[in-house]
């Protein structure tokens, strides 16, 4: 199983906009990817493709989730997760 940590960088947290990029990018993955707030047990995980599991997460900026995935090739998936959760999408353009 991989696993690893991502920092929330958008102000508004995973709520709208970042929630509905992330889980488009989770959904377009190979793999069955949750999220779970750090410190939270596994089986508490979400799933990461919906955008209604991650806005009723209730990650705030700052906070750190932990993305899990398993399979060959999950470690890079994640890793572009981790990249969009820590990109603060309310300062874009």
């Amino acid at each position: 199983m991989a696993e690893t940590t991502a920092t929330v960088g958008s102000t508004v947290g995973l709520h709208a906009r970042p929630a509905a990029l992330l889980a488009e990018a989770a959904a377009d993955s190979d793999f069955e990817i949750t999220i779970a707030l750090e410190g939270e047990p596994a089986e508490d995980a979400l799933d990461a493709a919906s955008v209604l599991s991650l806005m009723g997460l209730g990650a705030e900026y700052g906070q750190t989730v932990v993305l899990r995935a398993e399979g060959d090739g999950a470690a890079e998936a994640l890793a572009e997760l981790k990249q969009l959760i820590e990109t603060d999408h309310d300062a874009e353009g």
